[in-house]
């Protein structure tokens, strides 16, 4: 897929926010993890995205109600969903000054189309050294969903699956959209918020 930057200055890849908060001490300990342990942004990268899929839960899978949102949240409590998780990995990948994004894909929330349809959030990064975006999708793997930290191809979560009305956006968005993290603010818990995420962007 050919990917599509939205933002004019791609200095605001690189953007410290509210939610993507990477100065916070408890991101910036697990960041000089990385550095420590990693040669080069590639090294670091990677090890940032297994980190965030396979240490931080998916609050979905573990029938979690807690919601957690700013990357500071879902690292602290170890848990969030796709959003929350992709939030978290672009704090930590810009923290070490790796320009990373937000990408979303339309899917069926339970394999079905009569279950109905909810926006999946994940990232895409940029590393000098291969001179291009690519996405990545730290969600966590489970039984049948499997994501690699992979260029070409790209292993992603979610196979899209056309004939189900699925959909694949090919934009890497500077910042979460609102409509994503209202969501998550005006939901009780995990339960309402799985039916309260967007449809689509």
């Amino acid at each position: 897929m050919h990917l599509i930057i939205t933002e004019d200055d791609q200095k605001v890849y690189l953007d410290e926010t509210g939610v993507i908060n990477f100065r916070h001490p408890l991101i910036q300990k697990k960041i000089a993890e990385f550095q420590h342990a990693g040669k080069t942004k590639s090294e670091r990268a990677e090890m940032a995205f297994h980190f965030v899929r396979d240490s931080i839960q998916h609050s979905f899978d573990i029938e979690s109600m807690e919601i957690t949102i700013t990357a500071s949240e879902t690292l602290e409590k170890s848990e969030g969903i796709c959003f929350a998780k992709a939030h978290l990995l672009a704090a930590l990948l810009r923290g070490m000054n790796i320009p990373a994004g937000f990408c979303y894909q339309r899917v069926t929330r339970k394999g079905t189309s009569e279950s109905g349809y909810a926006l999946h959030g994940l990232n895409a990064l940029y590393l000098e050294d291969v001179d291009q975006w690519f996405r990545v999708d730290p969600r966590g793997n489970k039984a049948g969903v499997y994501s690699e930290f992979s260029i070409s191809p790209e292993k992603l979560a979610y196979p899209i699956r056309s004939e189900l009305d699925e959909f694949d956006y090919p934009y890497i968005y500077g910042h979460p959209l609102d409509s994503v993290i209202q969501s998550m603010k005006n939901s009780l818990d995990c339960r309402e918020l799985f039916y309260k995420r967007p449809e689509s962007i």
